[in-house]
């Protein structure tokens, strides 16, 4: 007996704990008397998440489409989770905001290196024929990856250059929507007319982004970085952080996202066009949209030739 474990402060811990929320004791003690042992599947949901792989088709390399789509919603869910975590933040310091920036992008390294397996792990012949079932669905309908972007940087930067000096911030969120710089690759230039594309993600979303962008009009990355002090503004560990940050989720992974999609669409199958109908060319490749998150980290002839280096 003089051996026996005392888990006496280990009880008044949890006493504390649940009278805190005014709960019993008692009753969470017994609970684990009847509550079964966790295994790892039942944690991650195993059979649930290898479940949600449906294709549209019988040709096998649809299933690596899916399946890689699929886990780059999983990598931008972790992603917002690390954004939204600075975003609240309130005594916010240089080596936190440094921490997070770099676990960001971590993410999007990863990101862009996985696109090989896009390039290299379809057969051309396959994804030219089951692209056609997914017309007039597109990446470009990912809500995720704009949720990023709202939350990044302040909302001026992710509207169209041709608008910018009529925008902004006591401008309406509605109108600004209207003027960010996807807008124009989901419109026929001529007739300014939404295609389907486009009225059907806003149909889904457009009601979140609208309080999306709202609530991170005072909270997003590069408003949080400029409330910072002068001295942790100019922490080069920081700075070399969000440089890479902004260069790499701008840059370097749209440049990624890029040839991919050029291996396929100009692989000489198929129309050439992109599934969405998008001018895809002009809404990807960084030196026609200049997408600048964090724009006074950058020197002017950087800021000149962004996206033309590559």
């Amino acid at each position: 007996m003089a051996n026996q474990t005392d888990y006496s402060n280990i009880i008044k811990a949890l006493e504390h704990k649940y009278n805190n929320i005014n709960q019993d004791t008692d009753d969470h003690l017994l609970g684990l008397l009847y509550s079964k042992p966790i295994t790892y599947w039942d944690y991650i949901q195993t059979d649930a998440l290898l479940g949600l792989q449906n294709q549209r088709t019988t040709l096998p390399d649809e299933m690596v489409f899916i399946a890689y789509h699929q886990i780059n919603e999983l990598i931008f869910k972790m992603i917002l989770w690390e954004i939204s975590q600075v975003a609240k933040k309130k005594d916010l310091k240089a080596d936190y905001f440094e921490s997070k920036i770099m676990r960001v992008s971590r993410y999007f390294d990863m990101l862009t290196t996985s696109f090989n397996i896009m390039r290299e792990g379809m057969e051309v012949e396959q994804y030219m024929k089951f692209r056609y079932t997914l017309t007039p669905a597109s990446g470009f309908q990912s809500a995720q990856y704009r949720f990023i972007e709202f939350a990044s940087t302040e909302l001026i930067n992710l509207i169209d250059y041709r608008f910018r000096k009529n925008i902004n911030r006591d401008t309406p969120y509605t109108h600004a929507f209207e003027h960010l710089y996807w807008q124009a690759a989901g419109k026929d230039h001529k007739t300014g007319k939404k295609s389907t594309l486009l009225q059907n993600f806003e149909k889904r979303y457009k009601d979140e982004f609208l309080r999306f962008m709202e609530n991170y009009n005072t909270k997003n990355l590069w408003t949080r970085f400029k409330e910072l002090p002068k001295e942790d503004q100019e922490d080069k560990d920081l700075v070399k952080a969000m440089r890479h940050y902004d260069y790499t989720v701008n840059v370097t992974w749209v440049m990624a996202h890029y040839n991919a999609a050029k291996h396929y669409i100009e692989s000489g199958i198929g129309d050439g066009e992109a599934t969405g109908g998008s001018d895809w060319k002009k809404y990807m490749h960084p030196k026609y949209q200049r997408r600048i998150f964090f724009p006074d980290l950058w020197s002017e002839d950087e800021l000149k030739n962004w996206g033309t280096n590559i």
